[in-house]
């Protein structure tokens, strides 16, 4: 979503590179770019004025630091201020228990899918969920969460024949406490806008279940239309937090910019994609570092500890250590990587390559096209590719939908990846890197259409 923001940013900011002193003078160019690229990203215009403001007092008049250029400082200046316009810290839940947890907002913000993440999500940290389907107007609502909870185990209750949505939620609220949850969720009815009606119901519910929490969930994507749905939420409901979904579109991302500052109301929650488990805590300091295209490491640490086991981990170690790695062992690990999200989202985690230009569809397709060649594979050709014949090599690739000569791609750089182990194991770590340029070199970067494998995206990426 930041893609472009994170673009300009740092297009704004290379251009203070080698001056001496932050001043007036070399500083007005650059916040003018950062300015327009606030409001190109659909910031709020009140928002990015004072953001601006609060970034030159701070700029204004400070010394160059030894070893640290100007650039550097005012990147440290503007993440920070990026940090307080996001809400500064992590806002936790209630300590309630039970806690109660009512879910509102528009037609298509995603409410059933992100009662079902949230359940997930806190049922990690020890919470026993229960979800409530009180949406009585959308029949295919209460089918989906209904499904959602079957799917992550959480505990379901709704009534498909009551239209009496505070009964419904009185009702589900007893269920909960009778199977022993200490969540309860509470998915309401959305409109395609805001209207007395809904307002009323919600309200009407809210007085009878007396919830610890009632979160909006709004939808990145809409920009500052978004703003303006948490203000009127907040007016009639008094919102103890927001859930911001979408973030993984191609949005400009001005929601999240500025949704805390004009509304008071912090962002708890984000929805990064589609998947139960694409949702996360908000993190200000990590979005913020995001952004400025500096990553953020931490957010794909706790990823890869939620999805690889470590004991695993460790065999395959001790695999590629003894180069004892055969390409079912490969499968697996590609497997395990896809449980990490999107390729554009662990990308922009990565310090340094947030603004890297990846065609996602074809990586993720290329990705596909890999496993589909190993699985078309008989376990032995898995871990002995070298009784692979020309008969076996056009029955695999007949199998998996693809070409002899995708078939052979994928051979051909697993072996490369053979060698290069062995190298690692022989101590030839410097003649492997100059193997590895010439092997880049020969690549040419990797184009769109290069045969899937191990190649890259680019510039020694990871091609698939």
């Amino acid at each position: 979503m930041f893609a472009s923001l994170t673009d300009k940013l740092s297009s704004a900011l290379r251009n203070l590179r080698g001056a001496g002193k932050l001043s007036e003078e070399n500083m007005a160019d650059a916040l003018k770019e950062v300015r327009t690229a606030l409001l190109s990203a659909d910031v709020h215009f009140k928002v990015a004025r004072e953001f601006i403001e609060r970034v030159q007092t701070a700029c204004v008049g400070q010394e160059v630091l030894k070893g640290v250029a100007p650039g550097q400082q005012i990147v440290k200046i503007i993440n920070d201020e990026l940090v307080r316009l996001l809400g500064e810290g992590t806002t936790g839940l209630s300590p309630a228990r039970p806690l109660k947890v009512l879910l509102v907002g528009l037609h298509g913000s995603g409410k059933t899918t992100s009662t079902a993440k949230l359940g997930k999500l806190l049922k990690k940290r020890g919470y026993r969920p229960f979800v409530v389907g009180c949406d009585v107007y959308r029949p295919a609502a209460i089918d989906q969460l209904e499904i959602l909870a079957k799917q992550e185990e959480l505990g379901f209750y709704s009534d498909r024949v009551s239209k009496d949505v505070p009964g419904i939620g009185a009702v589900g609220l007893d269920a909960a406490r009778t199977a022993g949850a200490d969540l309860i969720l509470f998915d309401t009815a959305g409109r395609l806008q805001i209207d007395a009606d809904l307002i009323e119901e919600v309200k009407k519910l809210r007085a009878r279940v007396q919830p610890d929490e009632i979160l909006l969930v709004a939808d990145g994507a809409l920009g500052q239309e978004a703003v303006n749905v948490a203000k009127a939420f907040h007016e009639a409901l008094q919102l103890t937090g927001l859930i911001l979904t979408k973030l993984d579109g191609d949005a400009r991302g001005g929601a999240a910019l500025s949704i805390k500052s004009i509304t008071g109301v912090p962002i708890k929650f984000v929805g990064t994609g589609e998947k139960t488990s694409e949702f996360e805590i908000f993190h200000p300091d990590r979005l913020a570092s995001r952004i400025l295209g500096m990553g953020d490491v931490v957010s794909l640490v706790e990823k890869a500890a939620e999805v690889i086991n470590e004991k695993e981990a460790e065999k395959m170690a001790e695999k590629m250590r003894k180069v004892d790695f055969t390409l079912e062992d490969f499968l697996a690990q590609m497997q395990q990587i896809k449980k990490l999200g999107s390729i554009g989202g662990l990308m922009g985690m990565m310090p340094g390559m947030g603004g890297m230009k990846i065609d996602e569809d074809a990586a993720e397709h290329g990705m596909k096209r890999t496993e589909a060649i190993i699985l078309s594979m008989t376990h032995q050709e898995r871990r002995k590719p070298d009784v692979l014949n020309g008969s076996r090599r056009l029955r695999i690739a007949n199998g998996a939908g693809v070409k002899v000569v995708d078939v052979n791609q994928l051979l051909k750089q697993f072996q490369q990846m053979q060698q290069m182990m062995k190298m690692m194991k022989g101590g030839g770590s410097k003649k492997m890197m100059r193997q590895m340029e010439q092997l880049q070199r020969k690549a040419g970067g990797g184009g769109r259409g290069s045969p899937g494998g191990f190649g890259g995206f680019g510039g020694g990426m990871p091609r698939f």
